[in-house]
């Protein structure tokens, strides 16, 4: 029998049944057991880390306007409404424990942002996520479907939380997950149908619980859940949903409701006041609920806002004033080869005519940028000697010529 001076003091390997033994002071340890506590050691650890919750920095409403006016041009409406939405969700669970002590017990509200592509939506939900410094996510609500059927279901949505907390539970129970294309699931018609809506009622039917606050069974992976995968409970009372939608042709139901065709005799004065031109400025609950929207959901989502249409200023204001502008990323890129860009204010104008004619909002300015300085950025860097690049209207113009969005007709 070999001495202990030759065995593991852990699992009782002798020499000849190890790779290595080790030796210590009083004792022996072999190589597998070192590995097993090198994995012990790691999960331990990562655990820990977990545990450590970062701060969130919570600033008063006007401060958060003020810092999204960095990043997003105009939508004064819908970011004051988002900035007293976050800031008041954040201070209730800043102070939970105090409001568990007394007898009143503040819900979260979620909130619904109504507006056209390309107008911020988006932009508003990541910048406010970037500021708080809280784990973020969007999910598209096109590719839900209704338990059961071929889609993701709604838990995939906090599966894509959790992968970006870093599988942190309680720093994933307190983001932001922004669902977007929200209208697309609205109901097709309030006549019963001999198949089922599970890509539209159904996935409303889905979201209202995890909306208003439960315990989720979230597979890790996310995926579609099978009964012998591990799953991870996920507590969502505390996780704010910001979901939003264009909701193309919902300007009708809100001009009927509005009565803004009436005329005759008999026609309300007080509808002589409304703005016709931004007619989403008098969205309301009722206005989603007749749109497809089932009551239980409008119910769970409280908050109602909308984004202007973006005109020419805003526009010319989104190209050059934020801090992530265009422009500036534009020239940024050519300052990495050494070459000064700089862009005459009649390019700059063409370029907004172009995409309000083409109605394709803040996004349609990268895909007419891109057309236009496609040559540039290619023939440029290749330059022995770089010199400043002037970027004139009588250039862009040309450029947009040549480019496939040149050739197609406004509807």
């Amino acid at each position: 029998m070999a001495k202990s001076a030759d065995r593991c003091s852990f699992c009782g390997r002798t020499r000849r049944e190890s790779r290595i033994l080790v030796a210590g002071l009083e004792g022996h340890i072999c190589d597998n057991c070192i590995q097993q506590a090198q994995v012990i050691l790691t999960e331990e650890l990562a655990n820990d880390k977990r545990k450590e919750l970062p701060d969130f920095l919570l600033l008063k409403p006007i401060e958060i306007k003020k810092y999204l006016d960095q990043f997003v041009i105009g939508q004064d409406e819908a970011k004051k409404v988002l900035a007293v939405a976050v800031y008041n969700h954040y201070k209730r669970l800043a102070h939970a424990k105090e409001a568990k002590e007394g007898d009143v017990e503040i819900e979260k509200s979620n909130i619904v942002i109504v507006g056209e592509t390309g107008t911020g939506k988006t932009l508003l939900a990541r910048t406010v996520a970037k500021m708080l410094n809280v784990p973020f996510c969007i999910a598209d609500a096109t590719a839900l479907t209704e338990a059961g059927y071929v889609g993701e279901d709604v838990e995939s949505i906090l599966s894509r939380l959790l992968q970006v907390a870093d599988y942190n539970v309680e720093a994933a129970e307190r983001g932001i997950i922004f669902i977007d294309e929200i209208d697309k699931i609205a109901r097709k018609g309030d006549n019963p149908s001999i198949t089922r809506d599970v890509s539209g009622e159904g996935v409303q039917q889905a979201l209202l619980k995890m909306l208003e606050g439960a315990i989720v069974n979230v597979p890790p992976q996310g995926g579609r859940k099978h009964p012998e995968q591990k799953m991870i409970q996920i507590n969502t009372q505390n996780i704010l949903f910001i979901t939003g939608g264009a909701f193309d042709g919902i300007e009708k139901k809100i001009a009927n409701r509005l009565q803004t065709n009436k005329i005759g005799y008999k026609a309300d004065r007080k509808h002589e006041n409304i703005d016709k031109e931004n007619i989403l400025e008098y969205i309301t609950p009722v206005d989603l609920k007749s749109f497809g929207l089932i009551p239980e959901l409008v119910g769970r989502l409280p908050i109602v806002t909308f984004m202007h249409t973006l005109d020419h200023d805003t526009l010319r204001r989104i190209l050059t004033e934020p801090k992530n502008s265009l422009i500036k990323q534009y020239t940024k890129l050519f300052e990495l080869d050494k070459i000064k860009v700089t862009f005459e204010e009649d390019a700059l104008n063409f370029i907004v005519d172009k995409a309000i004619e083409f109605k394709l909002g803040a996004r349609g300015l990268r895909s007419i940028l891109e057309g236009i300085m496609n040559d540039a950025m290619y023939e440029l860097p290749s330059k022995t000697t770089a010199k400043p690049f002037h970027v004139t209207a009588a250039f862009v113009e040309e450029k947009f010529r040549k480019t496939s969005m040149a050739r197609l007709k406004v509807a």
